[in-house]
């Protein structure tokens, strides 16, 4: 098994993060978590728009492996808990 990082998901909110390699027999995970893989998640989080060169605004965009401490998850994507950047 390879050993990486595992977003602990409890109440669909990342609590926390660990570096697993998914056996159970060596470490069990919280019985009220899900484990997601860090590197495969799909998550949501802010990205630059740009106009002529320069930030005019910020939009979610989805990344994969970007999920992180706080962001919520729907099921499918993780979605970031910051507020949107202002410019």
């Amino acid at each position: 098994m390879t050993t990486q990082n595992y977003l602990i998901v409890k109440n669909n909110v990342v609590t926390n993060l660990c570096l697993w390699d998914g056996d159970i027999n060596t470490w069990q995970p919280p019985t009220d978590a899900i484990m997601l893989v860090q590197a495969t998640t799909p998550a949501m989080d802010w990205q630059p728009v740009y106009t002529n060169e320069k930030i005019t605004d910020y939009e979610l965009a989805q990344f994969i492996g970007a999920g992180h401490i706080g962001f919520t998850w729907n099921g499918a994507v993780l979605t970031t808990n910051l507020p949107k950047p202002t410019i």
